[in-house]
């Protein structure tokens, strides 16, 4: 039986003919990486091979690792195995990765999104026979808005509570969420302060995108000083007694599973914006036709539904089990904790 060009095992997504691995979720010799999120890039590969603008993301999270940079669409051979890295839109730095061998095609999309954020590298469409695609938002109940209209009730929801004298807090994960809100957050209204952990990575970024200007909160910030301005934080620090010294406040998060009715009430959260940097059903379904693939493999979120979905179409699709979590789930909010530690 023919030995597949990617296969599943116990440590991540497995190129046998090249030694290699695509984000393996235990340590291993030499591991291409999508991008930044805690969930794809873990500590612990002896050699990291990831889009350049990816190495400063994943070393500040990561501390001081063996890491290689490439360019967008840069081919780089390993044992035969043609390898090359294409845009996701995810985030700033994500990546498609695309393995060609003996003329086989095959494109992991790791986390990915088609609409055009305005910062990060707009989603690629690249053509294969397999497509390895997550589905974390699987499920036709998600249908994004346009991100514009998004933007403009946040907006409008942080003018009306600067008018009742209120501190407008948004919640969005660290690295990624964080930074989209940051870009078209509306700086006449009032500043943005920011949480440590999202100052520190939005620094990190900022050689690569113009973001509006932002204050870190610290302990000699006064309460009076964030009234009628808005402060962005990572989820992790919703209760925390670093949110309840700012009172008088409202809460917001942004997330694709505030469409969801009951998920901001689950969440004590006062108003939700549905806001996603992942696919929904529709632009799933939209970039797995432009592929030309014939066979689909379904990997997080709602996997057996969306690859049962695919095979009514007439796909050869199904699933296999990864410790790909989405970034708007625990594991971001885990790795939002651990930098919250030395954050004020």
């Amino acid at each position: 039986m023919k030995t597949p060009l990617l296969a599943f095992n116990d440590k991540g997504i497995y190129c046998q003919q090249a030694d290699v691995y695509l984000d393996p979720w235990r340590p291993v010799d030499k591991a291409i990486i999508t991008h930044g999120h805690a969930d794809h890039s873990r500590w612990g590969h002896k050699h990291y091979i990831t889009h350049h603008w990816n190495v400063p993301i994943i070393k500040h999270r990561l501390g001081d690792i063996n890491v290689t940079g490439k360019d967008w669409n840069e081919t780089f051979t390993i044992n035969g195995v043609k390898f090359s890295l294409h845009p996701a839109g995810h985030i700033i730095g994500s990546a498609q990765i695309r393995v060609e061998y003996k003329g086989e095609i095959w494109v992991f999309t790791g986390d990915y999104k088609v609409e055009d954020d305005g910062i990060s590298t707009p989603y690629e469409t690249v053509k294969c026979h397999t497509f390895i695609t997550e589905n974390t938002f699987g499920l036709p109940a998600f249908n994004w808005l346009p991100q514009q209209e998004v933007f403009t009730d946040i907006n409008n929801w942080w003018a009306t509570n600067k008018a009742e004298g209120k501190t407008s807090i948004l919640f969005g994960y660290t690295l990624g969420k964080a930074q989209r809100l940051l870009k078209y957050l509306d700086t006449d209204i009032g500043k943005i302060y920011t949480h440590g952990a999202v100052e520190n990575m939005t620094n990190v970024l900022r050689p690569m995108v113009d973001f509006p200007p932002t204050t870190r909160i610290t302990y000699e910030t006064k309460k009076e000083d964030l009234l009628g301005n808005i402060v962005l934080a990572p989820p992790s620090a919703h209760g925390s007694t670093w949110i309840r010294r700012m009172t008088p406040f409202v809460t917001g998060s942004a997330s694709g599973w505030m469409a969801f009715r009951g998920a901001r009430r689950r969440r004590a959260i006062d108003k939700g914006f549905v806001l996603s940097d992942h696919c929904d059903w529709y632009s799933l379904l939209d970039s797995i036709k432009s592929t030309g693939a014939e066979k689909i493999i379904c990997t997080h979120g709602y996997s057996d539904i969306f690859s049962r979905y695919l095979r009514e179409l007439g796909y050869d699709a199904r699933t296999e089990q990864t410790q790909y979590e989405g970034d708007e789930g625990d594991l971001a909010e885990a790795n939002d904790k651990d930098e919250s530690e030395n954050a004020a």
